[in-house]
């Protein structure tokens, strides 16, 4: 395959998953907000910082009010990392590779396209939010379930694969640290009902809370929220999950090429250095240090993936 068109895949299926994951960062902004019974100005603060978007912003606008940060987040032409403007992105990666998608997944995706555009044509109401957010998280999660439905399990699979894998495990580690690192206001309010109820939030904003409460009967702690989306290797959208997923996807390109890349080997890595932690260690250790290098991690190992397989020739 050529680099460019695994770039315009692997790029594709990034910024759909990235689009469901802004949503997924505004909600968790939305419902932390509404805990509090001040402005909650450092909630919306902190969903900027975590979306890599706060320089942007403060060029933009001198205070983190709902309405301009959702703004921003959702619609605004001027952020490059907006739903809207992600999802443009996604759609033209699409028609660009528009020969190895089947029909099914560019109709979806043109579609959505579509349906984001009009849905965001103008200034999203608060009380409107929680079914506009769940319509882009449809949006994206209908191009995915045409792909898993259409598409052969080839190298053209494996590349969407790794875009969704390696947005996701970003994405999980963002939600964490928002809650953990920025939302808490004191350290009086561990264990307190804010506490619980913001460790809930995150559940949801993850789709997570059905799931978690199956496992553990509706149990809610900070320690089993944290081992659930960093070590559970079955929940989709756990750390744990995504980078083994991202092996399993490299190892099938080295099979499939006749030639294992050496982030074949920094993904083993870094699924190898998870699976020897506990969530007893990274708490005390601290969960946003964890998560600060989960990051820097992810990062390199997408560098390494472009290179490898010169998405830039």
């Amino acid at each position: 395959m050529l680099g460019k068109t695994a770039n315009g895949l692997y790029w594709m299926f990034r910024q759909l998953e990235r689009s469901e994951n802004t949503a997924r960062l505004v909600e968790a902004g939305f419902r932390m907000a509404l805990t509090r019974q001040a402005s909650g100005q450092n909630e919306w603060a902190s969903i900027v910082r975590t979306a890599g978007c706060d320089d942007l912003y403060r060029s933009l606008h001198d205070e983190y009010g709902a309405d301009r940060v959702i703004d921003f987040l959702l619609r605004d032409s001027a952020n490059p990392a907006s739903v809207c403007s992600v999802f443009q992105q996604a759609r033209n990666n699409a028609r660009m590779v528009r020969p190895a998608l089947t029909r099914e997944v560019w109709e979806s995706t043109n579609e959505g396209w579509l349906c984001l555009k009009d849905l965001l044509a103008k200034p999203v109401k608060q009380s409107e939010l929680p079914n506009v957010l769940a319509t882009i998280r449809q949006r994206s999660a209908m191009v995915r379930g045409a792909w898993h439905g259409t598409a052969l399990r080839n190298d053209i699979y494996s590349f969407a694969r790794l875009g969704t894998r390696m947005e996701r495990a970003d994405n999980t580690a963002r939600i964490l640290d928002v809650k953990y690192y920025i939302l808490l206001p004191t350290a009086a309010s561990v264990g307190s009902s804010l506490d619980n109820v913001q460790w809930e939030s995150i559940l949801r904003s993850a789709s997570a809370a059905r799931a978690f409460n199956w496992l553990h009967g509706g149990e809610t702690t900070p320690l089993k929220i944290a081992d659930f989306l960093i070590f559970h290797n079955q929940m989709p959208r756990s750390l744990v999950y995504c980078c083994a997923d991202n092996v399993r996807a490299l190892e099938e390109l080295a099979v499939l090429y006749g030639e294992r890349q050496p982030s074949a080997d920094q993904a083993q890595g870094m699924l190898n250095e998870l699976t020897e932690q506990s969530v007893e260690g990274v708490f005390k250790s601290g969960l946003h240090e964890f998560l600060s290098d989960f990051l820097t991690r992810n990062n390199a190992l997408g560098v390494q993936i472009e290179t490898d397989y010169r998405f830039n020739a």
